[in-house]
């Protein structure tokens, strides 16, 4: 019998096997802007980006409320104190180092108008991803002062202290002073570092932030996120925390230690919120704190409890339907014919997966009967759907619940699903 060193892989196969990740995300996002973002126009490319931030903060907050168990609606904050910071990192740091706040970036960064003669990557661009890493880092470190202390606590206990944060990091940056704007670079050279960071726009928000964060380097954080977020749930760490949301007293009397984990959790989403804050502001230019309130933090709990708690795939496609929804809804379209062709695909999962399949296709079947007849009816009474589009959004949200109470997926991932379609169609020895 082979011992175990024969068994394990050879030696070179390890820095790909930790590598690799980052080599697809690389080419996933260079796809996406070199050869997608040109041909789907300027307002499907700034969906694209929105859905990919939203992505990352869904995700990331899957670690705290679906890993963990634990209930935080403060992710918002977390993107707010990373966001703000990498903002004016770029901003200030641009006036001490070329006297400007002008695109100083590479052809990775660039979405303006005409062709871009540059190099690929400008110094810019190495002051965007250093800002945007400290933005990340910053916020964890928030992350571990707020969670040590509170998540000792839980459940509803936990929901009041996490909305508090965010609400106290929404009014101490609006509390901050007027920025300085573009003719103020003397004034900006005479104010210490650490003084800067205090002139951030208060209630107006901070703008005129040098937009670096385009397709690619969204896309290549949302990969990252994704691959890092299956690794910690399929590692020892990640079972331990999976043990934590199902019993916390079993847990503990096994030698986890609850509290750590759930603080490393915390850190571990708040990184990412931090990220994405920063590319949020660097893509539109500006960031208001106002904006990232507890209202976004709901959105981003929403998307993780609507793609299953536990599940990062759940998280990743609730993320993508909630920001496609309310602009598919600006003007509410037929089911025929691609609504049609999206129906007979869900009726094919139904078919394949649901243990009771007449219920479901009934319900299906007949919400595209009901969203036909009442885009009928709207035309005869002369409504306007897109004037009650948020309605209509909402829901959308509660049949989706109500069908689905446990979210797209639950706790499984969209591939442990395979198995048991290849089951069905009785490759067995496919699967074994």
């Amino acid at each position: 019998m082979p011992d175990s060193a024969d068994r394990s892989s050879p030696f070179w196969l390890t820095p790909i096997r930790a590598t690799w990740p980052l080599a697809l995300a690389i080419v996933i996002a260079a796809i996406l802007h070199f050869f997608v973002r040109p041909y789907i126009g300027e307002y499907q490319s700034n969906l694209l980006l929105f859905a990919g931030i939203n992505i990352i903060l869904a995700v990331s907050l899957t670690v705290v409320n679906g890993f963990a168990g634990q209930f935080s609606i403060g992710h918002a904050g977390f993107m707010s104190v990373g966001g703000y910071l990498a903002a004016a990192i770029v901003y200030y740091g641009s006036f001490r180092i070329w006297n400007n706040v002008d695109f100083h970036g590479g052809l990775l960064s660039w979405t303006g108008i005409g062709a871009f003669h540059g190099p690929l990557i400008g110094s810019g661009d190495l002051l965007f991803l250093g800002a945007c890493l400290l933005g990340g880092i910053f916020a964890m470190l928030i992350g571990w002062v707020v969670g040590l202390p509170s998540l000792r606590l839980r459940g509803d206990y936990l929901a009041i202290v996490t909305l508090g944060f965010g609400e106290i990091v929404r009014v101490v940056l609006q509390g901050t002073q007027e920025q300085f704007y573009a003719g103020d670079a003397d004034a900006v050279h005479a104010t210490g570092t650490l003084k800067l960071f205090n002139h951030l726009g208060g209630a107006l928000g901070f703008i005129g932030i040098p937009t670096y964060a385009t397709v690619f380097w969204v896309w290549l954080v949302v990969i990252i996120t994704l691959a890092a977020t299956i690794r910690l749930k399929r590692s020892s760490y990640g079972r331990a925390l999976l043990s934590v949301r199902e019993d916390e007293i079993a847990a503990q009397a096994m030698g986890v230690n609850i509290t750590r984990y759930k603080v490393r959790a915390f850190m571990f989403g708040a990184f990412f919120a931090g990220v994405a804050g920063a590319l949020y502001g660097m893509q539109i230019g500006s960031i208001n704190s106002g904006d990232l309130a507890f209202l976004k933090s709901f959105d981003i709990v929403i998307m993780v409890v609507l793609g299953g708690l536990g599940s990062v795939s759940g998280a990743a496609l609730a993320a993508v339907l909630l920001t496609l929804l309310p602009e598919l809804l600006r003007d509410p379209p037929s089911i025929w014919p691609w609504g049609l062709v999206i129906a007979i695909i869900i009726a094919a999962l139904i078919w394949l997966l649901a243990p009771r399949r007449l219920g479901p296709l009934i319900v299906l079947a007949s919400l595209c009967v009901g969203w036909e007849a009442m885009r009928w009816a709207a035309r005869k009474i002369g409504i306007n759907l897109s004037d009650y589009r948020m309605i209509l959004y909402s829901l959308t949200l509660i049949v989706i619940m109500i069908v689905r109470p446990q979210g797209l997926f639950g706790i499984r991932e969209i591939w442990d699903y395979f198995p048991i379609i290849l089951r069905r169609f009785g490759w067995r020895r496919a699967v074994s």
